[in-house]
């Protein structure tokens, strides 16, 4: 197999708001340990919602999270944006598990609900673990 071949075979992993804001919070290179617990090629994948997310908590919010949403749209600089179709009054997280779903992708998530909700789907969910380092659960 050629490199440009696993190139073309990277993952995708897809970014919830919150997993942007791990490196701040946590002081955790979260591409590092994506590396370190994939073992593989990634792309981490910034979805419309998503990026939307952020620019209105950067917005709208109180000033500590106005900070982080910002940092999190730095950070999401070096993610690949994908603008996905989306449904009338359809929430963020129900968009993340739509397209995870459809691409059968991994979702970078430390939201409680939206973890249960991919793990009763069968979904690979990767979150932080004791603050430290990240950890995948489920099947890849």
């Amino acid at each position: 197999m050629t490199s440009n071949s696993a190139e073309k075979q990277a993952l995708k992993v897809i970014a919830d708001s919150n997993a942007l804001f791990v490196p701040l919070q946590f002081k955790i290179d979260i591409f590092n340990e994506l590396t370190r617990v994939l073992n593989r090629n990634f792309d981490l994948v910034l979805l419309s919602p998503v990026k939307r997310e952020l620019e209105t908590l950067a917005e709208k919010s109180s000033p500590k999270t106005r900070k982080n949403a910002v940092f999190a749209l730095t950070l999401a600089e070096k993610c690949k944006y994908v603008k996905v179709p989306e449904k009338p009054k359809e929430l963020t997280d129900d968009a993340i598990v739509r397209i995870a779903m459809q691409w059968k992708a991994p979702v970078f998530t430390n939201d409680k609900l939206l973890k249960k909700r991919l793990r009763d789907i069968s979904l690979p969910v990767i979150y932080l673990r004791e603050k430290s380092r990240l950890e995948i659960d489920g099947m890849i």
